[in-house]
């Protein structure tokens, strides 16, 4: 199966048979991102949140203390 990654629009070959393709298949609103875009993005996130300054809005405020 052939996928396109969101972010750098690059094509990637996908076996058949791997649950990641049956899943992009059977539901066309999951989107595949490549390796390299995924560990680019945590690699990122994880800089910002050594910063002190990165904030999780979607959590309460004792977990942000906490973390």
């Amino acid at each position: 199966m052939r996928v396109k990654c969101v972010i750098c629009d690059t094509l990637h070959e996908l076996p058949n048979d791997l649950p990641l393709a049956k899943k992009l298949r059977n539901r066309p609103i999951h989107t595949f991102m490549c390796t390299e875009c995924s560990e680019r993005i945590s690699e990122n996130t994880h800089t910002r949140i050594a910063t002190g300054k990165f904030r999780f809005f979607r959590t309460s405020s004792k977990f942000d203390e906490e973390f």
